[in-house]
C-alpha cells in the first residue's frame, strides 16, 4: 500500500491505492494510442494529500485535495494525438470525479514539455513524488529528467507562484463578496449581512491558505532557498502563519486560517520581496522573444510600458495591482492569466 496523506491514516491510503487501481484498470481498457503510461502526482502522489474530517468526534475522514494524475504521452506525439488522449481520459475523470467527491484531473504531458521545464517545481516535485497508475512505470517515463536541486529554480517559478496565487485571492474576494466594496470576515460573513453558500466558503478557505503557502514559497524561491517537503519549508521560513496554512493543508478546518486582508498583506509582501530579487538578478529586462511571445498569443501588444519584459511578470504586475486596489478581476487580465497560467 502507498503512503499518500500526510496524516497518519491507513483507511485512506487504501483509498487512494483503490482509486489508482481502477483508474488504471480504466486507462488499460480504453486502449488509448500514443499513451506511454499514467501516475498520480500533486499531494497524495507524494504522501502530502489532505485529510478533511467528517466526523464531530474526528472519526469519519474524507479526501480533501484534488487527485492530479500525469498522462505521459509516447515521444513525438503530435497536437492532435495530444488532444485525442485528453479526450479520451475525460471520462474516467467524470467517473471518478462523481464516485470519490473531489475533483479527478488528467494532465497530459509529452516527454519534450517535461523535459523543457525540467527546472519547474512542478516537473521536480512529480519526479520527487509520484504513485504508478498505468502503463509504463515513471522510472521510465522520467528517465531523461534530472532531478536538479532546489538551488537551480529559476526566480521566474517565484514569479509564476504569486501570479495564481494573486489570482486566486482575488477570484476569493469575488466569491466572498460578490464583488461588493466590503470585504468578508474569516467567519465567512458575507459583506452583505447573508451567508456564503458552502461551496463559496470552501472556495475562499483554500484560496486564502494556497495565498499564504504561495506567498512563502515564492520567498524561499526568490532566496534560493526552496525545499521539497512542505514541513521542511515551514521550518526554513520559520513564520507561525505560513506553518498554520502547511497544517491547515493536511487537515483543512471549515474556517480559514486567517481572514482576506490578512492574506492580501502576506502576498502584497512577498510580491515585493519578489520583485527586489528579480531585479537584482536581472530577471525584469526585456526581450524580442518575450514581446513576440505575448503578441503572438494575445493578439495585441499590452502596455506599452512593460512591453517585451517576461509575460508571466506582465500578468503578475496587473495581479498586484488589482490586489492593492481591491478591485474585482478586470476581463482582460483573466483572459491574460488564462493564457500565461
Amino acid at each position: 500500500m502507498g503512503r499518500h496523506v500526510a496524516a497518519e491514516c491507513p483507511d485512506l491510503d487504501r483509498l487512494v491505492d483503490d482509486a489508482c487501481a481502477g483508474v488504471g484498470a480504466a486507462v488499460a481498457a480504453a486502449n488509448v494510442p500514443r499513451l506511454a503510461g499514467v501516475v498520480l502526482g500533486g499531494g497524495y502522489g507524494r504522501g502530502e494529500g489532505g485529510v478533511k474530517v467528517t466526523g464531530k468526534r474526528e472519526q469519519g475522514t474524507a479526501l480533501s485535495n484534488d487527485l492530479d494524475f500525469f498522462a505521459i504521452t509516447e515521444e513525438g506525439a503530435s497536437g492532435a494525438e495530444i488532444a485525442a488522449i485528453a479526450a479520451a481520459l475525460e471520462p474516467i475523470s467524470r467517473e471518478w470525479t462523481s464516485k470519490l467527491g473531489i475533483d479527478v484531473d488528467f494532465t497530459v504531458r509529452t516527454p519534450w514539455r517535461i523535459r523543457h521545464d525540467e527546472r519547474r517545481i512542478m516537473v521536480q516535485e512529480l519526479v520527487r513524488g509520484y504513485f504508478d497508475v498505468a502503463g509504463k512505470k515513471g522510472e521510465d517515463l522520467f528517465a531523461g529528467v534530472a532531478r536538479r536541486p532546489a538551488e537551480d529554480i529559476p526566480w521566474g517559478e517565484a514569479a509564476r507562484l504569486l501570479m495564481n496565487r494573486g489570482m486566486g485571492l482575488l477570484l476569493a474576494r469575488e466569491a466572498a463578496g460578490r464583488g461588493l466594496p466590503a470585504l468578508p470576515s474569516a467567519s465567512g460573513q458575507a459583506n452583505d449581512g447573508s451567508r456564503m453558500s458552502d461551496v463559496d466558503r470552501g472556495f475562499v478557505n483554500r484560496n486564502i491558505n494556497k495565498c499564504l503557502l504561495g506567498a512563502g514559497d515564492a520567498r524561499l524561491v526568490a532566496r534560493r532557498g526552496y525545499m521539497w517537503r512542505a514541513v521542511e519549508r515551514a521550518d526554513a521560513l520559520g513564520d507561525a502563519l505560513y506553518r498554520a496554512a502547511v497544517e491547515w493543508k493536511f487537515r483543512p478546518g471549515d474556517e480559514p486560517v486567517c481572514d482576506w486582508e490578512t492574506a492580501r498583506g502576506v502576498w502584497l509582501d512577498a510580491f515585493d520581496e519578489v520583485m527586489e530579487a528579480g531585479r537584482k538578478a536581472h530577471a525584469l529586462g526585456r526581450s524580442i522573444r518575450e514581446a513576440a511571445r505575448w503578441v503572438v498569443r494575445r493578439r495585441t501588444f499590452g502596455e506599452l510600458a512593460s512591453f517585451g519584459q517576461d509575460c508571466t511578470v506582465r500578468v503578475l504586475r496587473g495581479v498586484a495591482r488589482a490586489v492593492r486596489a481591491r478591485t474585482q478581476v478586470p476581463t482582460g487580465l483573466r483572459h491574460d492569466w488564462e493564457v500565461f497560467n
